[in-house]
């Protein structure tokens, strides 16, 4: 089969259309902040205390009415990483 065979038989698929510039642009993308936040299966509550990341701020992320600043996203890629050693690093700082 090539490629614009199979393109065609794509589209012709009632049931799963590919989605087309307009479908693609209104489509929400989940903010990273939650996808890291759900792979470590927390509760926005036990993130925030974990991480220290005010608890309002946290669902601003994550509801897209915010988005972290370039310090907090290099901070979220440390707990990506890392959440072990950036919890640490959170608890020794914190005594």
């Amino acid at each position: 089969m090539t490629d614009m065979q199979a393109e065609a038989n794509a589209r012709a698929d009632p049931d799963n259309p590919p989605l087309d510039t307009a479908a693609l642009s209104a489509m929400r993308r989940v903010p990273r902040v939650k996808v890291i936040r759900r792979a470590l299966g927390l509760t926005q509550q036990a993130f925030a205390e974990r991480f220290a990341i005010p608890l309002g701020t946290l669902r601003d992320w994550e509801q897209g009415r915010s988005s972290p600043d370039a310090p907090a996203r290099a901070y979220l890629n440390v707990i990506a990483v890392n959440p072990e050693a950036a919890a640490e690093a959170i608890r020794k700082g914190a005594t």
